[in-house]
């Protein structure tokens, strides 16, 4: 038997990937260089509850844990974000996405699941957990891109302000919420999806995955299409019951775009200075505009107001960073 083993391009994490092709099928060899537990055997686990409740992931064929790898199946080459980015008309495929989403949410699951005799806890987003990822964006972004002299005052004021919108989060620990659900995260093979990079999956609000498959960083949607596919998603849960669950979703979902993207500010930063990967600067003027979209819900107007004093208008617009 003749193998062809290749390496194949990754994501922001510390994992290789290599295509392996034998009798004219392929395999994904996964090379863990870091956290072997979440990147392996995690992510092993909830592909398998996911393919438990029919939803599209990579099945483990092969475990090399010992040895820092695992073989799993092969998705297909094709991502959504290279099928919907030259479409005309982005609803019909959008739809199908958001879909998935719900049936994601009503996955049944405990506070853990098991896995080959392993216990693996499935924590839940709770306000120290949402602090912990928009330190992110302190501690890389601002700190690179403000004034320095003022990083601790606004630090310490942005971050009380968060706390207070963190608070107001109403849809709390409800579902299982996927975590990173944006269209490279989705892959197509024979016109059926597939779902991977679910090893952060956790126990969360239900509108997390939808503000990060409709303000996806990687993808231009119109602010017509994005209200749109919110509003297909409020007509297809059941979870949302009337027109004040409608109101505080949308609040809900505002708050976790506005967290979930200064999450991303820092982490791509942090990718560029720490990991030497500059190609995600390039995300970084249209982080700001999704961030300024979202600000315009007037519970954002203390936080809009310490953004724009942190953080000029025309600096966001840079990519110039400060040498630590």
């Amino acid at each position: 038997m003749q193998y062809k083993i290749k390496k194949i391009s990754g994501d922001a994490s510390f994992r290789e990937f290599y295509k392996i092709e034998k009798n004219f099928k392929s395999t994904i060899l996964v090379k863990a260089n870091k956290d072997v537990f979440r990147n392996l055997i995690t992510y092993a686990a909830v592909n398998e509850l996911l393919i438990k409740n029919k939803i599209n992931a990579p099945k483990l064929i092969q475990e090399y844990f010992s040895s820092n790898m695992m073989e799993i199946a092969n998705l297909g080459n094709y991502s959504f974000l290279e099928h919907i980015k030259n479409k005309n008309n982005k609803f019909s495929d959008y739809k199908k996405l958001i879909e998935l989403i719900i049936k994601l949410q009503k996955i049944k699951f405990k506070k853990s699941i098991r896995f080959q005799n392993i216990k693996i806890k499935i924590d839940k987003y709770n306000i120290s957990e949402l602090h912990k990822e928009s330190n992110l964006f302190f501690d890389w972004y601002l700190k690179n891109n403000g004034e320095k002299k003022d990083f601790k005052k606004n630090k310490s004021i942005i971050k009380k302000e968060l706390n207070i919108l963190y608070r107001r989060l109403y849809f709390q620990e409800m579902c299982f919420v996927h975590r990173d659900f944006h269209a490279s995260n989705i892959m197509i093979k024979n016109k059926r999806f597939g779902l991977i990079d679910s090893q952060d999956a956790i126990r969360g609000n239900l509108l997390y995955d939808v503000a990060s498959l409709i303000d996806d960083v990687r993808i231009k949607l119109p602010r017509e299409l994005k209200s749109l596919l919110f509003n297909y998603y409020l007509s297809k849960t059941t979870n949302i019951k009337n027109n004040e669950e409608k109101l505080l979703a949308k609040n809900d979902f505002d708050i976790l775009s506005v967290q979930r993207n200064l999450k991303i500010l820092g982490i791509f930063v942090r990718l560029c200075k720490r990991d030497h990967k500059s190609i995600y600067l390039k995300y970084l003027p249209y982080i700001w505009k999704l961030l300024e979209l979202r600000l315009k819900n007037p519970i954002f107007i203390n936080l809009r107001y310490l953004l724009n004093k942190a953080i000029n208008k025309k600096n966001r617009k840079k990519i110039n960073f400060n040498d630590n």
